[in-house]
Order: structure tokens, then sequence, then C-alpha cells
């Protein structure tokens, strides 16, 4: 068998890994979007390392774009497999993707306003809203929990990693040309124990192959309790004490719903401050109906919680916003409230006027609450610049930013680690660490060596090893 990594490697976003079988029957595991201002990465979301003609199945762990984002591309440039995924990856994706071409419309009408900035002025985008029905029917929903086969060479075994809602390890067992069988493992995104809302991530079984992300491989988070009570002083110190607004760019699907469920709890039980409360992004009001129809994702404590309030996602002073219009109130209004609007890095989306239109108030705090990739709005904002360009005008950095990655969706190192614990160490012939930084993986690296598996490599965008 040949690995080749056609993604995420050495990066963040952008998942994308071709598996090739012996008898040359080849599986793609995610097919994400890039999603950064790296300039060697700037043509890599329109190019492709394989021939997308040539791919027999696509395997999907999740739903979020920098994973699921250049799916529609795929079937576009000649595609004609199933995309195997979970139920809710599949009803989340179908939103995310419509989302997704319409943004890359709305960009290609924006930059072939600007005459000359491309080779004759045509800008096109990489798929449009009309490649998103084919792009579904493709998409094959599986549960969890059971062997699905794929044909007869190889099955699918889908466990919940507790990322985000439908979010799944993969384990492929492939039978080889010699007659032995291995079974090949990939993490997809692991997910955090002890977080609302979701199961926690179910440890994958035994490999021999493996690929495992690395997001946060060098970083320790904050436990359940401390973030609650922070965020609680947060919103305490921004809207009572200074009466200013609280922007948190969130990604509208997943982090959106964590926050406003964490924000639910604290009112039923009295904690949250008589203020309002927006979600301003269509797509998250979308994706929290679908949340709302997959209760076999979530966990114990969610459920028992349903039981006195059937609506985790909702209350009185929470309102969800899907006009343009209603958007552009929210900044004229002077009252203090909070905002939850995408995009989670606010390099794009509405998210991005919010804080155009407060980051020069001492009164405003933007609240980050995830991993935002270099050259981002979000990674700007949280290094400690004192100006920052938005929408080509220079802005005074009068804001609080505050950062809270115990909000991560993203396991930790210790977390990585564990779910890792019922791996053979005998057994397993390769580790591979992908999405996640250089600086990130080596730490990593060395505290897996620590605990016993030898070999973990660390491949590089195109790199292709022999299994």
């Amino acid at each position: 068998m040949k690995l080749k990594f056609c993604g995420a490697a050495g990066v963040v976003t952008g998942s994308s890994h071709l598996l090739t079988l012996d008898s040359g029957y080849t599986i793609l595991l995610d097919c994400g979007l890039y999603q950064g201002k790296d300039d060697e990465l700037s043509e890599f979301n329109r190019k492709w390392l394989f021939n997308p003609a040539d791919i027999d199945c696509v395997v999907v762990s999740h739903a979020h774009i920098d994973h699921t984002g250049r799916l529609p591309k795929l079937v576009k440039d000649g595609f004609a497999g199933e995309i195997i995924c979970t139920h809710a990856t599949r009803d989340l994706a179908a939103l995310m993707l419509m989302d997704s071409a319409k943004i890359q419309e709305r960009e290609a009408e924006y930059l072939n306003k600007k005459k000359g900035r491309y080779e004759h002025g045509i800008y096109q985008p990489l798929y449009t809203t009309e490649d998103i029905l084919p792009t579904i029917n493709a998409m094959v929903g599986i549960g969890y929990e059971h062997w699905h086969y794929i044909n007869e060479e190889v099955s699918i075994f889908f466990r919940d990693s507790g990322h985000i809602l439908g979010s799944a390890s993969v384990v492929l067992r492939i039978k080889r040309a010699d007659g032995t069988t291995c079974d090949f493992g990939f993490t997809g995104d692991i997910g955090r124990a002890d977080r609302p809302i979701l199961r926690d991530p179910q440890p994958m079984m035994p490999c021999d192959y493996l690929i495992s992300e690395s997001t946060y491989g060098d970083k320790l988070h904050v436990t359940k309790p401390d973030e609650s009570a922070r965020f609680l002083d947060i919103i305490q110190r921004t809207c009572i004490d200074k009466g200013g607004k609280l922007i948190i760019p969130a990604f509208s699907v997943g982090r959106t719903q964590e926050i406003v469920h964490v924000l639910d709890t604290f009112e039923t039980y009295g904690k949250l401050p008589h203020i309002d409360v927006y979600v301003d992004s269509p797509l998250a009001v979308n994706a929290t109906k679908v949340f709302q129809s997959h209760p076999e994702c979530f966990d114990s404590d969610t459920l028992e919680y349903m039981l006195f309030d059937p609506n985790p996602f909702g209350f009185n002073r929470l309102k969800y916003i899907r006009l343009v219009k209603q958007s552009k109130r929210i900044n004229r209004r002077r009252k203090a409230c909070i905002v939850i609007s995408s995009s989670g890095m606010a390099n794009a989306g509405r998210v991005k006027h919010h804080i155009f239109n407060n980051i020069e108030k001492e009164s405003t705090t933007v609240l980050i609450v995830g991993y935002c990739a270099p050259g981002t709005l979000g990674h700007v904002l949280r290094s400690g610049c004192e100006t920052v360009k938005i929408f080509g005008e220079e802005k005074q950095v009068n804001a609080t930013i505050e950062t809270m990655t115990s909000f991560s969706a993203h396991a930790d190192q210790q977390e990585i680690v564990d779910f890792m614990g019922l791996q053979d160490k005998d057994r397993l012939k390769n580790l591979f660490l992908v999405h996640g930084e250089p600086d990130r993986q080596a730490v990593l690296k060395e505290r897996l060596h620590q605990e016993g598996f030898e070999q973990v490599n660390i491949p590089h965008l195109g790199q292709e090893v022999v299994l």
C-alpha cells in the first residue's frame, strides 16, 4: 500500500490523505479547504496532487470546511464515487458546503470588479452553488460502531471522536495481496472529554498504521470549572462594568452551539446578567437546527438537562439573526450585549464587520475561543497588535482582546495521548502526525516517544510512503 499526504501536512487546515491499496483501489481521507494566508499554499485549493477521476472512494471524518471544503471541486473535476460519512456529517455538510459556495461566488464577483488584478480580469470560484447538489447526492451516511463494507477488499468502522456533531475516527480493515489483513486508522480531529453537548471521544481500536491530528500537541487546556468562572468574569467586566459589547468570533458549527449552550445553562441557573445575546450567522442558525435533530449524538448530561429545558440552545434574551439589516442594527445599538458570529478566525463573515465597528472602543472585548491560522484577523488580534487593518482601513486596537483555548474542540497533548490508550505499541508500525504546526508536532512527537510509541513520523506535503 501507499500513503500520500495531500494536505494538512505541517499546517492545521486542508486535511487530505490518499491511500492506495495493493490492488490499486484508492481511498481519499478527507478533502478539506486550506484556510490561511501562507503564500506557499496560495494555490493549494486550486491544484490536486492526484487526478480526481482516479479516486474510487472518499471517507470524511467530519463536516468542518477544512475537512470537506474541496469536495464540490473534487466532484466537479471528475470524481464519481461514494463519499462515506456519518448521518449527522452529511446533514451538516449540506449546509456548510452551500455556504462555502456562496462565499466563493461573492468573492469572485468582488475580485472581478478589480480589473487587471487577474489575468483576463476573470477570477473563477472553486465551485458554485450548482456544484453542491451532486456532491451531497454522492454522500452516504452510516452509523457508529458497526462495520460497513466498501467492497470485498475493505470495510470501514466509525467511532465517535467527540469533536463536533457527527465527527468520527476511522478504521479501515484491508485485505492485502498476500492474504493478510491490516487495520489502518485515521483519528480525524479528536475532541475533548467532559465537554458540553457531545459524548466524550471514544478511543480507537488498535491499528497497524495510524494518522493522528496534532493541533494542540504542545498545549494543556484549562479545565472546565476554570472556563466557566473566567467566561462569567469576562461577561461581567465587559457588559456590566463597562457597558460594552462582548464579540465572540466562533465557527458556525460546533463552537457556536457550545457557547450558546453554556450561556443557556448560565441563564437557567441564574448566573447570566440581564443582557441580550445575539447569534449573528445564518449558517449557525441552520446548523443549530441540525444539532436539535440529532440528539443521538448528545452526551448523558445534555439529555438529562433537556428533561427540564427541552431547548438547550435557546432562552428568552437569545436572538438568532438571519438578515443583514438586523446584523447592522446590532452595530448601531449602544446597549451592552454579547455577539456570537462567524467566522471563527475572524477573517471573513459578519463578525469582521462587528470587529471593524467596535475595535476602537475601550468598552469592547473580543474573545477568541479557538484556533486562528497565521495571517487571519483572529491571529493578528491575539498576537497583541496595537493597530490592525480591516477592510483596508487602519484601526486602533483599543478593545480588550481575550483568549480562551479551553473552549477548543481539539484535544490537547494529554488528551491525544489518552485517545491512543488502546493502541498496541508493538503492533503499531507507523504513527503519522498531521493537522498541526511543525513546532507543536515536534513536542508531541517527543511526548509520544516517552509514552513508548517508537515510529512517529511528521510527513511533509506531497510525501508518499510505502506501507
